[in-house]
């Protein structure tokens, strides 16, 4: 999924999503949810510093 589609679906900016990823803001726990919910998995998940196994695929 792009950051754009991610940030739409998301109802979040595109550029905050990219400022996410390059760890230059903190989201907030309700942010973290929208982000989780539109990418299909647990919100801890975006908390971990690497992804389990069973969601690489």
């Amino acid at each position: 999924m792009s950051q754009e589609a991610l940030a739409h679906e998301a109802g979040i900016h595109r550029t905050y999503v990219s400022a996410l990823e390059r760890c230059e803001y903190s989201a907030s726990v309700d942010r973290l949810d929208r982000l989780a919910v539109q990418l299909k998995v647990p919100t801890y998940v975006l908390l971990m510093d690497e992804l389990p196994s069973d969601l690489l695929g």
